[in-house]
Order: structure tokens, then sequence, then C-alpha cells
């Protein structure tokens, strides 16, 4: 009989994840940390198994943003640990709080450089990708390590932590005495709430009271802080503009009257007070420069981390705190000002609103009926769908897909919408989407560039194992952009893929839906069906070649060269 005083590493760290309300782990399993998933089951965890850790460690990411706790991956180590680093990386950098586990050889063989199975010295490797790296040396700091990883996760600007869990610490046994665990407890109060000082507040609305033409732009921190009660009624209360950055789409509906999103260069370039709520001035804004800003304009930012403010703009009321309790004090102090966004702004703004709206939906219309099939045509249906169901969730990437989708595809509900984030990584999305299934047990739409769709496509055998009621939408012009570059030296040229690919037969091969499309009509009959299904299927939607153009909308970050050689 087993002695049940001992306990060992593995069994700690599954008490001191489900004390602190973590229950799912998604990985990749091996050496030596495939006993450790088993165990993790059997007491009563959920265990999600991928074929590629990074995809593994982005649906934890996209866990710990959807749920405000710190998502958990579990990974073996060396190529293992290295496959997980991008996304451990990406996760940091969007501010997803997460957790990334990852079984290491024994240090003693690793400092001593003596060549272990996959030897690698992680837990250096990986501090400068992450908030912080824990090394667990004894089981019985367990505990502790888990308090601290969920703590740094959460507190402040959210983001990954990664704990090293050595092979001998994860078997090491220890005695527990009288029964109760070794320093295993639930952290107290991980993500405090920090609210500014009255003068704070005082200076942020004396900025906004002067404003002529104020804006808000909303951020995914706005998202994952669930702060759209607040900005909903900032809003309701000043009649300021607002535009939504692509994950904070939803805070508020994209349908309300105060949206700029199809007005976004004049509202960005006229106004002379930009309100920034959990959005950061980085690429994505231009860094907060003219010509894209108005080059006097003044800044009021709201924003946990101090050293965000100034880093690329001067900002003038800086309002540092976590958002709910910033909102909570800046809404009641404007609404005693009376204060409400000048009219003549507000009309500009709706003119060119109403503007490129009737552009856009001539563009929409030519797409059902253009000759060739392109990205208006194929994503007309989705848009009417989420309009029609707004539940259901969006993950997207690619860069023709991502850009037209994000425009094209309005939110009426906050944290519905996915996409590749600050740094525009590809291959997050079934990884998220995979996620966003199990966390939510929503209906998720998988909206996929066929380049994007090529780094994480195997992960439809994943999405089909668990049976997930996720629908993925390849939209395949047969190239990374489009698939019309020029062939060189009987080579395909660098951005050409196969514009008849099959993609929907990977979801036949594992047992899902497959579907394939070329036109309008068949898109708006298939769509609504293939999600309603609940089932795992992929709709593999062929458009023309010549449809898309390089890099989307970011095409001047390419640097273009002399090709007449």
């Amino acid at each position: 009989m087993a002695n049940e005083s001992m306990k060992t590493g593995a069994d700690l760290l599954i008490d001191a994840l489900q004390k602190n309300g973590l229950k799912n782990i998604y990985g990749v399993v091996g050496i030596p940390v495939t006993d450790f998933a088993r165990l993790a089951q059997l007491r009563g965890m959920k265990y999600f198994g991928f074929r590629r850790e990074d995809a593994a460690v982005d649906a934890a990411a996209a866990a710990g943003y959807l749920t405000q706790k710190p998502g958990v991956a579990l990974t073996v180590s060396a190529p293992g640990f290295l496959n997980g680093l991008t996304a451990l990386a990406q996760a940091t950098k969007n501010c997803f709080p997460l957790i990334m586990i990852s079984g290491s050889s024994e240090r003693h063989i690793i400092d001593l450089d003596q060549g272990d199975y996959e030897g690698l010295d992680q837990y250096n490797v990986a501090k400068p990708f992450c908030k912080a790296a824990y090394r667990v040396d004894r089981a019985q700091d367990m505990g502790l390590a888990v308090a601290r990883a969920v703590r740094t996760a959460l507190s402040g600007r959210p983001g990954g932590v990664y704990l090293d869990l050595p092979a001998d610490v994860i078997g090491q046994q220890i005695e527990v005495v009288n029964g109760e665990d070794a320093g295993i407890y639930e952290v107290v109060d991980p993500a405090p709430k920090q609210a500014p000082s009255d003068e704070a507040i005082e200076r942020a609305v004396k900025v906004i009271k002067g404003a002529q033409k104020p804006l808000i732009i909303l951020g995914k921190g706005a998202a994952y802080a669930q702060s759209e009660e607040l900005v909903q009624k900032l809003v309701a209360d000043t009649d300021i503009p607002f535009l939504p950055m692509s994950m904070a789409k939803g805070l508020i509906s994209d349908e309300d009257k105060h949206s700029a999103a199809a007005a976004r260069s004049l509202s960005l370039s006229g106004a002379d007070v930009v309100i920034l709520i959990g959005a950061r001035l980085n690429w994505m804004l231009s860094h907060g420069a003219a010509p894209t800003f108005n080059p006097n304009a003044k800044f009021v930012q709201l924003e946990i981390e101090a050293t965000e403010f100034d880093s690329n703009q001067k900002i003038d009321a800086p309002l540092q705190g976590d958002l709910n309790s910033i909102l909570a004090k800046l809404v009641p102090a404007l609404e005693k000002t009376d204060y409400h966004a000048p009219s003549v702004w507000l009309d500009a703004i709706k003119a060119k609103v109403d503007e490129n709206v009737a552009k856009f939906a001539k563009r929409v219309e030519a797409g059902e009926t253009n000759a060739k099939f392109g990205y208006y045509g194929a994503l007309e249906p989705i848009k009417e769908y989420f309009l029609q169901h707004p539940d259901a969730y969006l993950v997207s990437e690619g860069a023709n897909t991502l850009d037209i989708g994000r425009n094209m595809v309005d939110m009426k509900l906050p944290r519905h919408r996915l996409d590749t984030g600050t740094w525009g990584v590809m291959g997050v999305g079934l990884g998220y989407a995979i996620a966003t299934a199990v966390e939510t047990g929503k209906p998720v739409v998988a909206l996929e560039g066929d380049s994007a769709f090529g780094f994480d496509g195997m992960e439809m055998e994943t999405i089909c194992r668990y049976h997930l009621p996720i629908t993925v939408v390849v939209i395949n012009n047969g190239g990374i952009y489009n698939g019309t570059d020029r062939e060189v030296a009987d080579q395909p040229g660098p951005t050409m893929l196969d514009a008849q690919a099959r993609y929907e037969y990977i979801a036949k091969a594992f047992g899902g839906d497959s579907y394939f499309v070329s036109s309008y009509q068949e898109m708006k009959v298939i769509f609504a069906k293939a999600v309603e299904s609940k089932r795992p299927n992929i709709i593999n939607v062929q458009i023309d070649p010549s449809m898309g153009k390089e890099s989307g909308h970011i095409g001047n970050l390419n640097p273009k060269l002399d090709l007449k050689k």
C-alpha cells in the first residue's frame, strides 16, 4: 500500500494549480512530463493535447485573456520549450496572463554542460521573453512557485511567466505532515486595484474639458479588464466618439452612433485631445506621430504600467492604475462638469462615416456579383451571420483576410474577437480558437488566410479529437498576400502557394466536415449551416489569385528593392 503521507512534486504542482482555480492545461507531452499530464487528468483537471507547442501555448494565452486567470501551458524540454517560446513572448507583448510550464534536465548536468537528453538551460533562455522565470529545485517549493507565477502573471500589466521543472523535482517525494499540503495556498488578491490620485483625475478632466475635437481610443487592455460598462457610460455621458482597436471591438457595439471606426483617418488626424484606454501608442497607432495624428494633440492615457507613459509622445494627463478603478473616478468627475463633445466635431465624423460606409457598401455589393470572386463576396455572409448571432466568437489571422475582415465584420459584444495582436504573429488562429471554444462553450469561427492556416493547420486534428464547435474558414487566393507572384528560373515566386489546394480535406481526414465554395452564392448557403452544426469543419473558400495586396494594410513596412537585376 502506498504511503499516503508522501507526495511528489507533480502532486504538489496539481494541488497548487487547483487551489488557485486553474483547471485546464493546454500542452504537448513527452519526456519528462507525460505522467504529470495523466496524473492531472486523474485528479480532475482537463488536459488538452496539441500537435505543436506554440499552438498549445497560444491557446493558454487566449484562455488567460478571456478568463482573467493565467492560462496554463505544458511542454516537454528543450525543443518543445523552444517551440513554445515564441508564444510565451507574444503573450507577454499582448499582456495576456499565462504560465508556461516545461520539464527540463537536471541542474547538475546542465550546469556542468555534461550533455543530457534534450539538455538546455531553459530557465535562463526564457528570461528575456517573459515577465519572469522561476525554477523549482525542491518539491516543497512547488506551492510557492505557483503562487509567485500567478501573482506575476496577473499583477500590474499581465503577461507570461515561465516555470522550469527539472525532471527529478517532478518525481521527488516529500512527507506531508498531518495530511496538509506543504506550502499550498490560494493567492490573496493577485491583481490589487490601483486608483489614481484626485489630482491626476482633476488634471485629466481639465484637459478633456478643453477639447473641441476629443477622441477615445479603446485597446485590448480595456477588453481584458472587462471595463465595458464604465466605457459605455463614459461615451454615453460625454458623446465623445471612440475608435476601437481590433480586439477592443464590441466593448461598445460597432453599430453605436459614437463609433468613428469608419472615419479613422479623419478622427485621428483631427482630434485635439486623445484619450487612450487600454491602448498603447505603438506601431499600430503610428507611435502617436503626425501626420496620422494632429501634431498639437494632447494625450490622456489610462494605463497600469507607468513606464508606458511618454514612451512615444508627451502624455499631458497620465492616469496610472487599473482601468476600472481609473474609470470609476474619471466618469463621475466628468459627469459633474456636464461636458459633451461639440456637435460640429460629431457632425464632421458622422459625415465621413456615412461617406465611407456608402463606399464600402458598394465594394461589398460588387463582391457579391463580381465575376472575380474575392474577399468582399467571401466575407459578406460572415458579416451578416455575426450581426444576427453576436454571441459567436471570431478568431482571425492573415494579411488581407485579417484587415478586410476587421473592417467588415462588426462586433456587438466584448472579447468576442481575437486576432494576431501587438506583434501580428501568424499561426495563432487555431490555438486561440480551441481555447475560446473550451473556455466559453460557444461556437467559434477561425477566419484564416491560406498562408496563415499553414502555420498551425494540423491543429484541426486537435479540434476534431475534442469535438469542438469550430468552423475554420480558409480564404485561399493561392499565396502569401496573393497568388500572382512571378515565377523565376522555373520556381514559384516567393509568395506563391497552391491556388487549387483542397484545404477542406484536412477536416475530413480527422472526422470533421468539409466544404468547398468558389462563389458568393455558395458561401451564403454553406457558412451558416457549417457554424450552426456545432461540429468541427473547414470551409475552403477559393477566391481569385489576383485578389489581395502585399502585406495587407501595412505594405509600407516591407522595404521595396530593385528587382530588375
